[in-house]
């Protein structure tokens, strides 16, 4: 039997799992790291900690499945969009990675602003030029370490570091550069007056593929270290949204999933990309050739949550870790004795800035309305009836742009939580589709390393094969109570948008 092997690489950790053709999953992993953030608007992490924690994981699946190295045909790659990777004439990095969160780049995105409007919603998708893209974070480093820009021989993303790391090929995809300002979204290629208004070249970037193309076989030296063969397969999955759109069934028009992660990312399939005519809506190429996707994105998501159990959920870890249990469901029970609506507390998740609907980098997170009476319980459950709250928004404002919603698939580390899940049904109003295996970005680089090793004729087919429905959970009794809420929610954001403008604003 021929073995797919996924590789996702997130914010804060690195997933594997090893799939059979029929979706079962023999064996997964997750490694974990911080990010280094030295100030309020700092991300950054070692270049080599990806590659690391890549080869720990994929060794331990190996290990835990006990499947010959030999039948493992194909593995595919996707990560996090917008991290910034700059390595010199050598192939070594020259600097820590510029996480997609770092958010120093804000004067270099208002110069390139004054450049490119406004043919950037055209050209790229993105509806406004924030230090989240990859361009901006190349000219900050231009004007802020001038030594570094001119050591650059190579721009890589997270996914085409690793790529190169496995095979020595400078490679990259539409779906994984769509959102570096740098890529034309209708043409599938580099835009150059982006590249020079960064001032660099096309020499510069990876060498262009379509998303699940075969980016070459693991060198020696790779396949020892990742305890795989040398003739295993490389794939290029693509965006790490656009691959677990694949792993949630979302293949085609009329089907939503959204994915509470680090950040909270919604994705609805098009086939035309300037839908939107008020060019409000993100628009990713797929990677399903030939399709686009809508991809609002809340930053901070279940990173805000990340936060919350560092710092304040002390007694909950050394419980977890003294009698085996997940930290979260822990807190999650302190949330379950709080009712709907948190007594009033509202969360503005803007811990690093805002992006959609409404693009605001100066953005920060808010906590508004405890008062004595509230616990930290109350402040787990408004963390989670925030993120929702924002799901509901960006849903919105994807079915303003014309597109019609008949389901939403949730996906993700945040689609485990029981009340998580009844409280994004309830705030949307909507049923919420649960998947059997939450973890849709491994799935789908699964699917796409099939399709590219010859063991699916399809995506389609991959898709039927690979991904089932568990249940839908229906909304309940709060309703009412989170229309009142979501009001107020709506209401506060508006409010403090020009307020973190006057002062927060970095310009």
């Amino acid at each position: 039997m021929a073995f797919l092997l996924s590789l996702d690489v997130g914010t804060t950790s690195v997933k594997a799992g090893l799939f059979q053709p029929d979706g079962r999953c023999l064996a997964s992993d997750l490694q974990e790291y911080r990010l280094i953030s030295n100030s309020a608007d700092e991300a950054e992490l070692e270049p080599l900690t990806y590659w690391q924690a890549a080869c720990h994981t994929i060794r331990s699946v190996l290990e835990q499945s006990q499947v010959n190295p030999s039948a493992v045909v194909g593995l595919s790659v996707s990560s996090q969009g917008e991290t910034t990777i700059v390595l010199d004439k050598n192939g070594q990095p020259l600097r820590k990675a510029l996480v997609w969160l770092d958010n120093r780049a804000v004067n270099q995105a208002e110069s390139l602003k004054q450049k490119l409007e406004p043919e950037v919603y055209a050209h790229t998708g993105i509806p406004d030029i924030v230090p989240t893209w990859t361009a901006c974070k190349v000219l900050w480093i231009k004007e802020n370490e001038p030594e570094t820009f001119e050591k650059i021989d190579k721009i890589l993303l997270v996914q085409d570091y690793l790529i190169y790391q496995m095979t020595g090929n400078f490679v990259t995809d539409g779906s994984i550069s769509c959102t570096t300002l740098f890529y034309d979204i209708i043409q599938h290629g580099w835009w150059p007056k982006a590249l020079s208004a960064a001032g660099i070249t096309v020499d510069q970037l990876a060498t262009l593929l379509q998303p699940g193309s075969v980016a070459g076989t693991l060198t020696a030296k790779a396949a020892s270290e990742l305890g795989l063969t040398p003739q295993t397969r490389v794939v290029c999955g693509g965006m790490d949204q656009s691959v677990g759109a694949i792993g949630a069934g979302n293949i085609g028009t009329g089907i939503v999933s959204e994915t509470t992660g680090a950040a909270l990312a919604i994705q609805a399939s098009i086939e035309d990309p300037m839908i939107d005519k008020t060019c409000r809506t993100p628009v990713y190429e797929h990677s399903v050739p030939g399709e686009y996707l809508f991809v609002p994105v809340c930053p901070t998501a279940g990173m805000t949550y990340k936060w919350f159990k560092d710092q304040f959920g002390e007694a909950e870890t050394e419980t977890a870790e003294k009698e085996g249990k997940n930290v979260y469901d822990l807190l999650n029970q302190l949330a379950q004795e709080v009712p709907a609506g948190s007594d009033g507390l509202l969360l503005l998740p803007h811990l690093m800035g805002a992006f959609s609907p409404e693009s605001n980098p100066d953005a920060r997170g808010v906590f508004c309305g405890f008062t004595l009476h509230h616990t930290r319980g109350h402040f787990v459950r408004a963390i989670q009836e925030g993120v929702a709250f924002m799901l509901r928004r960006n849903l919105e404002l994807i079915e303003k742009s014309g597109v019609k919603i008949s389901e939403v698939r949730s996906t993700g580390g945040g689609s485990r939580g029981t009340l998580w899940n009844q409280i994004k049904a309830d705030v949307c109003n909507r049923p919420l589709v649960l998947l059997e295996n939450e973890d849709t970005g491994m799935v789908g680089d699964a699917i796409l390393a099939g399709v590219a090793c010859g063991v699916f004729q399809s995506i389609a087919e991959g898709v039927h094969s690979m991904v089932r429905i568990k249940h839908s959970i229906q909304p309940g009794k709060d309703v009412a109570v989170y229309e009142r809420a979501y009001q107020r929610y709506c209401d506060l954001d508006k409010t403090l948008f020009d307020y973190f403008k006057r002062n927060y604003s970095k310009a």
